[in-house]
Formats: C-alpha cells, sequence, structure tokens
C-alpha cells in the first residue's frame, strides 16, 4: 500500500488519541532546531522536546542559509530566542558536489533548455567536512543582522549510528 493510500486511516487513528489541539502559536521553549531532512533523523524524540516546545525546521543537509526565511519568521513573529543548529553523520550531503548533481539533473532530461536554465540557478549548499559545516553555519547565523542579536546558537552533530549529539560550536 503506498503512503497516499494510508493517509486518511493513519491519520484517523491519530485522531482518536488527539488532545493537543489548544497549544498556542508560538513555541513554549522558544527554540528553533534546524536539521537534516533524513529520514533516520527524529528531532523531537531524539532532543526530548514536546508538541509545541520548539520549532523543527529540515531540509537537506541543515542549511542554515536555507533556514534562515524561517527562522526569521520564528524569531520575529513568534518570539523564538535560541537556535540549536543539527548535521549527522553519515549526510548525504558529504556525497556530491554542486556541478555533480547539476549534470544529474541535466543528463536525465538531455536538450531541455528549461531544465538546464532553472538547475543552474540553484546552489545546493553540500559540504565537504561534517564539523566544519556546523561551524560556518552558527558563523553565518551569528553574523547575519536579520536574527536577533541576544539569540543563543549553538552547532551539534548528530550521531545516526549510536543517537548522540556533540557539540561542536
Amino acid at each position: 500500500m503506498s503512503f497516499q493510500e494510508s493517509v486518511t486511516s493513519n491519520n484517523a487513528s491519530y485522531v482518536s488519541t488527539f488532545d493537543k489541539g489548544d497549544l498556542p502559536l508560538p513555541p513554549s521553549k522558544h527554540l528553533a532546531v534546524v536539521t537534516c531532512m533524513d529520514a533516520r533523523i527524529e528531532p523531537a524524540g531524539q532532543l526530548g522536546i514536546n508538541l509545541g516546545e520548539a520549532h523543527i525546521i529540515r531540509n537537506a543537509g541543515g542549511s542554515a542559509k536555507e533556514a534562515l526565511r524561517s527562522l526569521v519568521i520564528s524569531q520575529r513573529l513568534l518570539g523564538t530566542r535560541e537556535i540549536a543548529l543539527f548535521h549527522h553523520s553519515d549526510c548525504g550531503m558529504l556525497t556530491f558536489t554542486t556541478e555533480q548533481l547539476k549534470t544529474i539533473v541535466k543528463d536525465a532530461s538531455p536538450g531541455d533548455a528549461v531544465v538546464a536554465e532553472a538547475v543552474d540557478k540553484l546552489q545546493f549548499l553540500e559540504f565537504p567536512h561534517l564539523e566544519d559545516s556546523v561551524k560556518d553555519d552558527v558563523k553565518f547565523l551569528q553574523e547575519n543582522p536579520l536574527l536577533l542579536p541576544e539569540t543563543k546558537i549553538s552547532g551539534w552533530v548528530y550521531d545516526v549510528r549510536t543517537g548522540k549529539v556533540n557539540r561542536v560550536a
């Protein structure tokens, strides 16, 4: 059965015990977590975060640059004052370059100028070194004028094999 075919029954099961409909819009811990979209990462459970306590912002690699729009909204409209950035071991962002991925996309649609033009506009924000990527992203956030100056920012690496986190920035 595909996911689409199971959505309604899975949701009905969830709804049968759902009792969190009165949670306020702003996250109660005033926390935003930026992490990767990797399917092996489940930030709420791994970090002890309950529904309504934090914003969880996910994208490929847990990129701070890609998360900036969400972080500005989170801070300026919804009161978050702390950002925890998590990258992880065995991340796919360590395995390619932007040019390699652009070539893959173009090769899948040979001669399609629209595809070529669209992919050429993208930067995939890959990184060659895990801990350096965390430090670079933390620095990007610390120096960004759109974030509030009093923001507490930390950078972490999550190990997908052991479940442990290690602070690196």
